[in-house]
């Protein structure tokens, strides 16, 4: 038997279009002489569907694609997808999260996922009944009768020391001992996250070694809205072996023959930087283009976040599909000017430049008789930053730009960001990237490990890109004479590891104080994160990449304690 593993990057919502990616995927497996092939989970949905799963008009295209890939699957070949499976009474939910088998001329369903995520950005329960028992596949191929294994995402991630935690329910894993498949195939939506790679093959290996079989993990490519999926499908043996793996960030096609293995050896990942890069620049290329925008617009001011912004939208778009603009102030250095043209040289993007001091006198002509002063202090500063905001947007605006905010997520944990100013934007690249993180991916940027990755992704691979000018320049906002960050703000040395234990890692202040942390600044951390909610609440996305980003997994109350 010849498995065919189809990464496909569906549009979610686009049930025909996902359909087509399916049967395309088919017909290249069936030239090369697969018998199955495996898709993601809800793949003709894309995943995550959300409350399109309510429509019924969605859930009568979705039979009449699965007619169409019984229509039109090549003869011989077999399709297993991910699908929604209506519940035969009214109660509610009245969904599963099942799994398909298609073949010419008909379909069935085959197996139902029993364990659903209702955590961070999942909410599955919302949607979906659990499945009840485990999935048992028996397919003749070959003259031989293959005893297949089908489980969906969750139902693999059962294995409390690797993870330090497990969703409660059944455990799909060992239920599927005592029926001995052959072969374990799990159908996957999981998004990006680091260290995640690694954490989905030694779950795979443990369930290979508790069923003696090996394992065939498929999942899904693609950024969907906050979400990046990053592929990296793949085969694992009982040995914790990996003869197939696919590629990361981008759709790929490979056969596997369980008949006759390929020497297996330990694949190796690709290191961590280049990882998150790759996803990063994936988030933007098709958050642009699911969204229909061919073109991105960022302001540009020397620092280092915008240029790491500038650096990936460069990646993801090309060169002559982004624009930056210079809005230097009286308080901008002048090589903080100098700085961002010499980048936006180096990555061959157009820039253009506007002034801000005419409008800033402006404002404070207007503002005076009011306020019986000029402008001054903060209010004085955050006019600066909307002045940007707003000249942003006119320019995204009139050009049909999608523009790209630059904001981390160190400011936007403690609020040192401005509504309306330097938050705008259609997509929050980094919000989910701490400063230091900022530091040290564009650190192995400027490295010469990461010229096989530049190369690849269509960036200069020779010298330096950030250049050591931003990456050593001191962070400022230069709202005022010289000011730093650090006026304002701990180290970001500092302020990083308390904002982790704060948010990733449920820790209190209290606790913090016991592990040894400056009580006045453990309290103060924790007021600038909870004073800041309503400014996140108004943010646009922001690419997920941590265990807990700020967005749909996000969910505390504005007004609380």
């Amino acid at each position: 038997m010849r498995i065919a593993l189809a990464q496909i990057n569906p549009l979610v919502g686009d049930l025909a279009g996902n359909g087509e990616l399916l049967l395309t995927a088919c017909r290249s497996a069936a030239a090369s002489g697969a018998d199955l092939v495996v898709a993601p989970e809800l793949a003709l949905w894309g995943y995550p569907p959300r409350d399109l799963l309510l429509r019924p008009a969605l859930q009568a295209q979705q039979q009449q694609q699965l007619d169409r890939l019984a229509a039109e699957l090549p003869p011989g070949l077999k399709l297993l997808v991910g699908v929604s499976e209506g519940a035969a009474d009214r109660q509610q939910p009245d969904l599963y999260n099942s799994a398909a088998l298609v073949q010419r001329g008909e379909w069935c369903i085959v197996a139902r996922k029993q364990l659903l995520p209702s955590y961070d950005v999942f909410d599955e329960r919302r949607y979906f009944r659990s499945g009840a028992q485990p999935c048992l596949l028996e397919l003749d191929c070959g003259g031989r009768l293959w005893r297949l294994g089908i489980t969906i995402c969750e139902d693999l991630w059962v294995e409390e020391k690797l993870q330090h935690q497990r969703l409660l329910g059944s455990d799909p894993i060992g239920d599927l001992q005592a029926l001995q498949p052959d072969l374990l195939l799990n159908l996957s939506a999981s998004p990006f996250g680091e260290g995640k790679a690694q954490l989905r093959r030694e779950l795979a290996a443990a369930a290979a070694r508790r069923l003696s079989c090996p394992v065939v993990y498929v999942n899904q490519v693609g950024g969907n809205d906050e979400l990046v999926f990053d592929g990296g499908s793949f085969v694992i043996d009982q040995a914790g072996s990996v003869p197939l793996q696919l590629a990361f960030a981008r759709s790929d096609l490979a056969l596997w023959e369980p008949d006759h293995p390929r020497p297996a050896s330990a694949a190796a990942l690709p290191q961590r930087d280049e990882l998150l890069l790759r996803a990063l620049v994936l988030g933007v290329e098709d958050y642009a283009r699911k969204c229909g925008f061919r073109s991105a617009l960022l302001g540009l001011s020397g620092g280092i976040d915008s240029a790491l912004v500038a650096v990936i939208a460069t990646a993801a778009l090309g060169p002559a599909n982004v624009q930056a603009l210079l809005m230097p102030s009286p308080w901008s250095s002048t090589g903080s000017i100098v700085d961002a043209e010499a980048l936006a040289s180096r990555l061959g993007i157009a820039t253009s430049t506007v002034p801000i001091e005419a409008l800033m006198h402006g404002f404070e002509t207007s503002l005076t008789p009011t306020l019986g002063a000029p402008p001054s202090g903060l209010a004085a500063e955050n006019l600066q930053s909307r002045i940007r905001g707003t000249l942003l947007m006119a320019l995204a605006n009139q050009q049909g730009q999608l523009l790209l905010s630059t904001g981390n997520k160190s400011e936007l944990a403690v609020g040192y960001c401005t509504l309306y100013g330097d938050m705008n934007g259609g997509l929050a690249v980094i919000g989910d990237l701490y400063k230091t993180s900022v530091f040290r991916l564009c650190a192995w940027l400027d490295a010469p490990a990461s010229a096989a990755c530049r190369r690849a992704l269509g960036l200069p691979a020779a010298g330096e890109l950030i250049g050591a000018a931003i990456r050593q320049k001191p962070p400022s906002a230069e709202l005022r004479p010289d000011q730093q960050d650090s006026d304002s703000l701990p180290d970001y040395g500092t302020l990083d590891p308390l904002l982790k234990a704060l948010l990733e890692e449920h820790q209190s202040p209290e606790e913090l104080i016991q592990k040894g942390v400056d009580a006045a600044l453990a309290e103060r951390v924790m007021t600038l994160l909870r004073r800041a909610e309503f400014k996140r609440r108004q943010a646009p996305p922001v690419l997920k990449l941590s265990q807990r980003a700020f967005g749909s997994g996000w969910r505390m109350p504005i007004a609380a304690l």
